[in-house]
């Protein structure tokens, strides 16, 4: 049954995709401003579709926390589920990428509208100073910016290593910081066609006002606290 659910999903997410990207192309003639507010409704079908086909639904705790626009969304990065997600709730927003995914017709397409930063994890020396530049800008304009901070996506129940650029970046735009936590891995399994139903939890931490502080320390500070809300709702959902 699982299967067939997720396959279910599939089946109406695909023929989704295409359309949207297909209409990216002249999405793209638009203003990005409207642009992106157009564009972010692909998101919100797929989340429409994952809670009819999948029964996949999300609980939020902490939303009055993204009040402050604009500013530098950190999370954990577990599975696709919470690019589709953030790239809805926490809009407008930029998110950090890998420029290959461009490339993938009608998927790319649609993604060119978010106004991304597109890196080239092959040079990492050009990849960081590409986010800090492009990372302002799209905050100067008004977007929040999106950015996981591990750099991939980690198995359920693992954190990697929180690197400092999106604090740099907070710092240097004179932003907040606003941590978010999930557990979306859980339910939209990375690397697999099967989706569990079940609830989502999101946790959204307060903002974060940078300052003086350490940059590094900071984001050694908020890779603790991820940790310490992954671990309360695992011991949620397992009890």
């Amino acid at each position: 049954m699982l299967l067939f659910r997720s396959l279910l999903f599939y089946f109406f997410y695909a023929p989704l995709t295409i359309f949207f990207g297909t209409l990216s192309l002249f999405l793209l003639l638009l203003p990005k401003k409207t642009a992106q507010a157009t564009i972010v409704y692909w998101n919100a079908s797929a989340l429409f579709l994952l809670r009819w086909c999948c029964n996949i639904r999300y609980e939020i705790k902490g939303a009055e926390n993204l009040s402050h626009s604009p500013c530098v969304v950190v999370s954990n990065h577990q599975s696709p589920w919470e690019t589709l997600f953030l790239q809805w709730y926490c809009r407008p927003i930029s998110a950090v990428l890998k420029k290959q995914l461009l490339s993938i017709p009608f998927f790319g397409w649609g993604l060119k509208v978010t106004q991304p930063i597109a890196i080239d994890r092959a040079n990492p020396v050009q990849a960081v100073k590409q986010i800090k530049t492009d990372g302002v800008d799209r905050l100067n304009v008004g977007n929040n910016m999106l950015i996981f901070p591990e750099g991939t996506r980690m198995p359920v129940g693992e954190l990697g290593s929180y690197k400092r650029s999106g604090a740099d970046i907070a710092k240097q735009a004179g932003v907040p910081l606003v941590p978010i936590a999930h557990n979306g891995g859980e339910f939209w399994l990375n690397k697999s066609l099967i989706k569990r139903p079940g609830v989502i939890q999101i946790v959204v931490g307060e903002p974060i006002s940078i300052g003086d502080k350490s940059t590094k320390i900071l984001m050694e500070e908020i890779k603790l606290w991820t940790q310490e809300q992954l671990e309360t709702m695992s011991q949620t959902n397992h009890s």
